[in-house]
C-alpha cells in the first residue's frame, strides 16, 4: 500500500494557538473535534491510520543552515509563505482515489481544505 501525506493549510496571518481555540464558539469546536476524533476512528479501524500530529505556527520555527560551511540556527522558517502545515495526517490506502477519499472526509471533518500527496518509492537498488 502505498503511505498519503494529508495535510492542513493555516493562514500565516492568524496562527492559530491553544490559547486562540479557546475564542471559538465551544459548540462549533467541540463539532470539529468529535469529528475529527470519529475520523481518525474510521482509519484506525479502516487500518489506514499510520500517524498524525499537530504542529506549532511558524513564529516557533528553528531552521538549521549548514550552507555557510558552519551549520547556523536561525530563529525562523526555512520559507515565509502566507500559508503553512499547521497539521497533518499519514495514511495508507490502496491507490490515490481511496486516499482522496479519506482526504475528503477530513476536509469535512475539519471544514477546511487538505492537500494530499502519496510518499515517493524509494529508489530500485
Amino acid at each position: 500500500m502505498t503511505q498519503y501525506f494529508l495535510t492542513v493549510p493555516h493562514d500565516s496571518a492568524d496562527e492559530p494557538t491553544m490559547a486562540s481555540m479557546q475564542e471559538a464558539d465551544p459548540a462549533e469546536l467541540a463539532a470539529v473535534i468529535a469529528a475529527v476524533d470519529e475520523f481518525n476512528t474510521a482509519l484506525k479501524e479502516a487500518g489506514a491510520f499510520v500517524f498524525a500530529g499537530g504542529l506549532y505556527p511558524p513564529s516557533t520555527a528553528k531552521t538549521v543552515d549548514p550552507t555557510s560551511g558552519e551549520p547556523r540556527v536561525l530563529d525562523e522558517p526555512f520559507v515565509e509563505a502566507p500559508q503553512y502545515v499547521g497539521g497533518f495526517w499519514i495514511i495508507e490506502a490502496a491507490d490515490e482515489a481511496a486516499a482522496v477519499e479519506w482526504t475528503t472526509r477530513a476536509a469535512l471533518a475539519l471544514q477546511g481544505r487538505i492537500e494530499v500527496r502519496a510518499f515517493q518509492e524509494p529508489p530500485a537498488a
